[in-house]
C-alpha cells in the first residue's frame, strides 16, 4: 500500500552540488554523499568524488544508473570501462564495478530497490 504521507521537497540541484563538493574536499576520503530521494523501491544519492577518488568494486544493483552532473568519471568492469562526462548518463554495468574521478566530479546513482513493490 503506498505511503500517503510522504514529505515532497524540492531539491536545488547545484546548491546541494556545491555543499557536497565543499564536504569532500575537508573529508578524509574526498568524497562526500547524500541521498536525495528513498522511496519504496527507488533511492537516489548524489556523491561529490574529488579527482584521483576511488569507489572500491562493489556488486551492481539490479537495475541503476549513473548521470554525471560535473566533471568525469570512469567505471570499471569486468574487464570493460566506460567513460563519462557532465551531462551523460550510464545505466550501471551488471557486474562487479568500481567507480574513479578523472576530475572533480559530482554524480547521482538511481537505483531501483525492490522490484516487487507495485503501486496501484
Amino acid at each position: 500500500m503506498p505511503n500517503n504521507n510522504i514529505d515532497l521537497t524540492s531539491i536545488n540541484i547545484p546548491d546541494e552540488q556545491q555543499r557536497l563538493m565543499t564536504t569532500a574536499r575537508t573529508a578524509h576520503a574526498r568524497r562526500a554523499g547524500r541521498t536525495l530521494y528513498h522511496g519504496d523501491g527507488l533511492r537516489q544519492t548524489m556523491v561529490a568524488l574529488l579527482h584521483g577518488t576511488e569507489l572500491a568494486e562493489h556488486e551492481s544493483p539490479l537495475e541503476a544508473f549513473f548521470h554525471v552532473l560535473q566533471g568525469e568519471v570512469v567505471i570499471h568492469g569486468d574487464n570493460r570501462q566506460w567513460q563519462i562526462a557532465a551531462g551523460q548518463l550510464l545505466p550501471v554495468p551488471p557486474e562487479r564495478h568500481s567507480v574513479t574521478a578523472l576530475k572533480d566530479s559530482v554524480i547521482t546513482l538511481t537505483v531501483l530497490r525492490d522490484v516487487t513493490v507495485y503501486r496501484s
